[in-house]
């Protein structure tokens, strides 16, 4: 039967106009408890990781109303087909969706539309103090509604949609589901517009990034993919004399998907990554098992050893011919860039690496030896390993010689495109004199960026110029 329509009185309608929402204080934690045990039919709630204690007051300070947010449910089928993301996205970005894991209007303290009101001005301000507390926002809630006992009104007046039921699952501990056969009803809402989009973009906006980053990376390919790229790195000869548990195949391989999952790759770091991977994925490595039939994870002791011991030359070539076989062979029509990028933390030598744009294919790198060369003539030595034949070639200022330019076009078939800066006045101006095309005083959009990759169409940054010379045959 439903209930008749109750209006606030003046007094009434008073209290709700007046109506506030603040944080609780720590020392008034145990009271929120015990009203939640005396009044709540599932009692106090000990929410694990992230959460915010509210109480809606009158303009006197009397509470009226308590809500708790705590971390969001691990696995909700209705309602990660709803967000539309991934597993492993989910996995991620999950910290980005909160639990509305209580909710009680105190009953000696009702009035008309007050819960309403308190679930507005709370989620009004959530996001907020969810990024004030813990440094993110978030931008989706969920609760879930016994339907024994409430209708969920409150909820559908304030704009939640109800997804449909759960599955009877109740969480425990921190990664601990027991199940009690009482599906509730699942309701959700954003707390913004395009939230969804948000967690569903390959790439989150840079507010909401800082959540995926807390993540530790996980390798999601199965153990068949694994066993197929551990394969080809057999080919790489053993530099130890005898191993026990981990074979070189195995390390390498655990690098090589580090790099896939763009995990950093620090010995620390590879450590922690290696942990992660299921037995599964450890057996289809090649790790052998141990005294206790478990395929453990490799130290950070032992993946420094690698790195020292290791014949890079060997290694890229079979991170070569696995690209090939996933990827198949780099476009001819790409431009190769070449660059070299120093280690972001602690020393190691720069890396002069070679990819094509904008396939994004790797081609080969060198080693740079800060104290005995730089990256000139490391560069011509790249070359020689390399298949430039018809194709472009660009390189930053620094690589702006004669020399470079002769060996790309004489010896090995291939077009330049050098950047010249005013510290070459003399080149600067001569190219100034006889290339008519304008130059772009702003980074070009996808379509410019296209037709300047054109050799007619010779455009550097403010201030440079691009020395463009064809083909040896013409």
């Amino acid at each position: 039967m439903k209930k008749p329509l109750r209006l606030p009185t003046a007094e009434q309608q008073s209290v709700l106009d007046q109506l506030q929402v603040r944080l609780i204080e720590p020392s008034e934690r145990p009271r929120f408890d015990q009203l939640l045990d005396q009044h709540h039919s599932l009692g106090s709630l000990r929410p694990f990781g992230e959460r915010l204690y509210y109480v809606a007051t009158d303009a006197q300070g009397h509470w009226l109303a308590l809500l708790l947010f705590s971390a969001a449910a691990k696995h909700l089928k209705h309602r990660d087909r709803w967000i539309g993301w991934t597993h492993e996205q989910a996995r991620r970005r999950l910290p980005l969706v909160v639990n509305n894991s209580r909710f009680l209007p105190l009953p000696d303290q009702t009035v008309p539309n007050l819960a309403t009101k308190a679930l507005r001005l709370t989620l009004d301000r959530l996001s907020a103090d969810w990024q004030a507390r813990y440094g993110h926002p978030v931008v989706v809630v969920e609760t879930f509604v016994d339907p024994e006992q409430f209708c969920g009104t409150v909820y559908t007046a304030n704009g939640w949609e109800e997804l449909g039921p759960t599955d009877g699952w109740g969480r425990h501990r921190r990664d601990y589901y027991v199940k009690h056969d009482k599906p509730k009803r699942l309701f959700v809402r954003e707390l913004g517009r395009n939230a969804r989009r948000s967690l569903q973009a390959e790439h989150l906006k840079p507010a909401l990034a800082k959540v995926e980053a807390k993540v530790p990376a996980r390798c999601t390919l199965r153990a068949r993919a694994i066993r197929s790229m551990s394969e080809q790195f057999k080919q790489v000869p053993e530099y130890r004399a005898r191993f026990e548990s981990y074979p070189l195949w195995s390390l390498l391989t655990i690098v090589l998907l580090a790099v896939l999952c763009e995990a950093p790759r620090g010995q620390k770091d590879l450590q922690k990554f290696a942990r992660g991977f299921s037995q599964p994925q450890r057996r289809a490595l090649g790790i052998r098992r141990n005294r206790q039939g478990r395929y453990p994870a490799p130290h950070q002791s032992t993946f420094c050893r690698l790195f020292q011991k290791v014949d890079g030359q060997q290694v890229e070539a079979v991170i070569l011919a696995i690209q090939e076989q996933v990827r198949g062979q780099a476009p001819k029509q790409d431009l190769v860039v070449l660059d070299g990028k120093e280690p972001k933390h602690g020393g190691g030598q720069i890396v002069l690496s070679a990819v094509t744009v904008p396939s994004q294919h790797y081609l080969g790198s060198a080693i740079v030896e800060k104290d005995k060369t730089n990256e000139i003539p490391v560069a011509r030595e790249l070359f020689a390993k390399l298949d430039l034949v018809g194709r472009f070639v660009s390189l930053d200022a620094l690589h702006t010689q004669d020399e470079t330019a002769r060996a790309l076009v004489l010896e090995h078939g291939a077009d330049y495109l050098l950047t010249v800066k005013d510290n070459q006045p003399t080149l600067h101006r001569t190219i100034e004199q006889l290339v008519t095309a304008p130059r772009a005083d702003f980074p070009p959009s996808a379509a410019d960026a296209d037709a300047s990759a054109h050799p007619g169409n010779q455009q550097g940054a403010a201030g440079e110029s691009v020395d463009f010379h064809g083909r040896a045959d013409g």
